[in-house]
């Protein structure tokens, strides 16, 4: 039978893939055939951060993804830092697994600067950037790489050291996530929550890394990070919130618009607005978007 059903009344699908003797957990909408997308969460969510918009993408073939010590993926092995230059290495060989040639790529803040660097790293094999909330990095001055350094060692022993937060119920922990740095509503709360947690003796904790939460050893330079953006050659459209990063960090937008191939839209919501009650209207661009 013909696929004539949209992805607005379907359910995602479970997908497990094993990268690199590790095992990556995500969440799939749509089939094969139609235009691939891969879609990247934010720093400590998950994948079923798409869980309200990714159902109106028609004519799509969704993959979100669990990056890498996040939700139900494996953590990566050994006692390192994360960066981002593994998540790019990742992103490709998922593609890769799926079949992929050419792709777009959607991602939510961490997910965005990972995916804008992805698509300056190898351009040929993005179709489409789609940003929310994200694409900036927290650029560094050279001359303190050593204190970057000193600080995410540090980072990393204090993490191996931190005594787990363990909540008693699952009720709980989805009342501390609405709390988090980036309040959120309830039922985005319990979306991230529910897929974010693991059982284990006393009750529930956090599925993501601990390391995570460590600094990156190393950060890139402005020129560094202009170098990536300017090779991006797929078309680029980014979704900001008037109550997200650009309230916390005034010179965001200015900074944006130094890369004019950038097409910026402008929404009323916070942070996570693709979650909240901006999610279909940030659907409706991007179903646009990606054609």
């Amino acid at each position: 039978m013909p696929h004539t059903a949209t992805l607005k009344s379907q359910s995602p699908k479970h997908l497990e893939l094993l990268i690199n003797s590790m095992k990556f957990s995500a969440l799939e909408w749509g089939t094969p055939g139609q235009l691939p997308i891969l879609a990247l969460h934010g720093w400590l969510d998950n994948a079923a951060s798409f869980f309200r918009i990714a159902p109106h993408f028609n004519h799509c073939h969704l993959v979100a993804v669990d990056m890498a010590g996040h939700g139900q993926t494996d953590h990566r092995i050994g006692s390192s830092s994360y960066h981002c230059f593994d998540d790019i290495r990742d992103i490709f060989c998922i593609a890769d697994s799926l079949g992929w040639k050419q792709f777009a790529l959607l991602g939510h803040s961490r997910g965005a600067i990972i995916g804008a660097l992805a698509a300056g790293t190898f351009p040929e094999r993005i179709t489409h950037l789609g940003l929310i909330e994200g694409v900036l990095v927290e650029a560094t001055d050279p001359e303190k790489s050593p204190q970057q350094l000193a600080s995410a060692i540090k980072g990393l022993d204090y993490q191996a050291n931190k005594s787990l937060t363990i909540y008693p119920d699952i009720k709980t922990a989805i009342k501390a996530r609405e709390r988090g740095m980036f309040p959120l509503s309830h039922d985005a709360a319990k979306s991230i929550t529910e897929r974010g947690l693991k059982k284990i003796e006393g009750g529930f904790c956090w599925s993501s890394d601990p390391r995570l939460l460590a600094p990156t050893p190393v950060k890139l330079t402005h020129q560094q990070f202009t170098s990536f953006i300017n090779n991006i050659s797929a078309p680029c459209e980014l979704v900001m919130g008037k109550k997200g990063l650009q309230e916390s960090y005034s010179a965001y937008l200015d900074e944006v618009a130094s890369y004019p191939f950038i097409k910026t839209h402008m929404l009323e919501g916070g942070h996570h607005l693709h979650m909240e009650d901006d999610a279909e209207e940030v659907a409706r661009i991007f179903q646009r978007f990606f054609v």
